[in-house]
């Protein structure tokens, strides 16, 4: 039990071992306005604000009652129901090894059950777990990350392989794709973003004043324009996000020059004294082969609660609150029998609320999902093509 959890009030549910709640809003600038009051009272509670809402994190529950309270001033209602942690879980007969692979690729710090952790609690923690089943063929789960080119260099994974020259593989045979960024647009008013699939910019800050300026300057210009930007606030760091590709102009579907936001983005974050750190942009996806994608894409859809990708062409599902990461589904081709037969080394793992946990399996189950084990807390089903998912209640 963390501490103060004992007494945590009806909005909080403990997900993935940490003290959760979802606030919804009407808009962004009612969502900034809670969170100038959150950082007020601690700058260690992590916000991530959305246009439908914000999720507010605390190690503690020293401050849920007070968070709690400044909502209902505002006349913001919790939804815990909507609370889901998505995280990969690899299982490996070097553990050591593709730790430290990982940890190269990412610049993760160290997590749970000997796993890597995301240090701005943005993307999908990684779980690694000892086994000893021999499972020598290509997976059919891989992994994409993006990050600024310096970074990627730093990383010091050497040449990639592929046809982008950008794929490496772990000590197992897992393979990412580390790709490299770019500063976004040509022009100096973008001149603090970095385009990793999202557009991205990571500001340093000094104060919770500033943060609280920053978050409401950044909601009510994509306010105005329509955007739903993704703003998250960490402890002396306030990250603006566009999600992914939504900078591109047939991704958004408005109309709107992404980078005159950024600019106006940028410009203001300066006036307030901001300082952007482009070194911790960074962007992680997971791929899923499968040889019938409508069916496996359909599966995922419903157990995750994600929707589908308004572009046609794009097999990509995301969370609706963009919280958890997108996975893109590709076609296997249905003759690599072998392949498809083996059980992979990656698998994702589900954290949900204790008090939704038989219905998200019932829906899981529903949409062709086949139970293969449960103890006590936790399900392991697979879909239609044996890629897993284990739904964990609460902690």
């Amino acid at each position: 039990m963390l501490p103060g959890m004992a007494a945590i009030g009806p909005d909080w549910r403990v997900v993935d071992g940490v003290a959760t709640a979802w606030f919804d809003t009407p808009s962004l600038i009612e969502g900034a306005a809670l969170a100038g009051r959150i950082v007020e009272l601690s700058s260690q509670i992590v916000v991530d604000l959305r246009p439908t809402g914000m999720r507010v994190r605390l190690d503690s529950g020293e401050h849920a009652d007070a968070v709690s309270a400044a909502a209902r001033g505002l006349g913001l209602a919790a939804i815990p129901a909507v609370l889901q942690q998505l995280s990969v879980v690899f299982e490996s007969a070097n553990p050591t090894g593709v730790r430290r692979f990982w940890q190269r690729v990412l610049d993760y710090e160290p997590g749970q059950e000997d796993g890597l952790a995301d240090p701005l609690r943005r993307d999908a923690a990684i779980r690694i777990r000892h086994s000893t089943g021999l499972r020598p063929l290509r997976n059919r789960i891989h992994i994409d990350v993006a990050r600024p080119a310096a970074a990627v260099q730093q990383a010091g994974l050497g040449e990639g392989s592929g046809p982008y020259g950008v794929c490496h593989t772990d000590p197992d045979g897992n393979e990412v794709d580390l790709v490299p960024g770019e500063v976004l647009g040509e022009s100096s008013r973008t001149a603090d973003w970095q385009a990793v699939f999202s557009a991205m910019v990571c500001y340093r800050t000094t104060s919770p004043t500033q943060q609280r300026d920053l978050a409401a300057a950044a909601a009510a210009l994509a306010d105005d324009t329509g955007f739903p930007l993704l703003v998250d606030v960490r402890p002396g760091l306030v990250i603006i996000d566009s999600g992914k590709d939504q900078w591109e102009a047939g991704a958004h579907g408005l109309d709107l020059d992404y980078t005159d936001l950024a600019g106006n983005l940028q410009t203001a974050a300066r006036e307030l004294g901001a300082t952007a750190d482009p070194g911790l942009a960074r962007f992680v996806q997971v791929f899923v082969d499968a040889a019938d994608v409508a069916a496996v894409r359909a599966f995922w859809i419903a157990a995750l609660g994600y929707i589908h990708d308004r572009r046609a062409a794009v097999t990509d599902i995301y969370d609706p609150r963009r919280l958890n990461p997108v996975l893109v589904f590709q076609e296997l081709d249905a003759s690599e029998t072998d392949r498809r037969r083996q059980r992979n080394r990656i698998h994702f793992e589900l954290a949900v609320p204790p008090d939704v946990a038989q219905s998200r399996l019932a829906t899981t189950v529903a949409a062709g999902g086949q139970l293969l084990a449960e103890s006590e807390n936790r399900w392991r089903v697979a879909d239609p093509e044996g890629n897993e998912l284990v739904v964990v209640s609460g902690a």
